[in-house]
């Protein structure tokens, strides 16, 4: 199996993360949420265990769909994939340990953590999109985290769980594009 083939495959299984994005969308505005009105730690709890489940609720939400929800046994791309996924809760928990308290950290760090976890999704899925959400979430939460951008700490919750979903849909659609352009090339 060629790079490609593998990617397509990739593609067409999650297509193009969008069940992924959403899933993590969710779990971002759902984090958001409990900061705003419940409090800040409240929301770094919400993060913290509600990433942990990002993947078996993906999972779960893509069988529901009715599609395949995992990878053929042998392929190239799954170990690439489970390693990519266990990089997010990692990062979290060196997050969680720099904040000696100042919780109004943990959504920019963790929009850093989330941003750069997301570039080998480039390769993963063969989709530079990928790489226009990891530049979006990175440069946001390093601008929070230095104090460029005045807003209150759940902005980079609020604002990383709505471009989530937001692209969710375009990577979706780009998925599906890719697959067009891939099935006229091979006719």
């Amino acid at each position: 199996m060629s790079i490609a083939e593998a990617q397509r495959e990739v593609r067409r299984v999650y297509a193009g993360g969008f069940y992924g994005q959403l899933v993590s969308g969710v779990v971002w505005l759902i984090a958001a949420a409990a900061a705003t009105w419940i409090s800040p730690p409240a929301g770094v709890g919400a993060l913290f265990f509600g990433g942990m489940l990002i993947f078996p609720l993906t999972t779960l939400v893509i069988r529901l769909s009715g599609r395949p929800s995992s990878l053929p046994a042998g392929h190239p791309m799954a170990g690439l994939a489970m390693q990519i996924a266990f990089t997010v809760p990692i990062g979290f928990v060196v997050v969680i340990a720099m904040l000696g308290g100042r919780s109004e950290l943990f959504f920019p760090a963790s929009m850093v953590i989330v941003g750069a976890h997301y570039l080998p999704f480039v390769f993963l899925y063969g989709m530079r999109l990928f790489a226009v959400l990891a530049a979006a979430l990175t440069a946001t939460g390093v601008l929070l985290l230095f104090g460029r951008l005045a807003a209150p700490s759940t902005v980079g919750g609020w604002f990383t769980g709505a471009l989530l979903v937001v692209f969710a849909f375009l990577l979706r659609a780009s998925a599906r594009s890719l697959e067009k352009t891939a099935l006229d090339q091979e006719r």
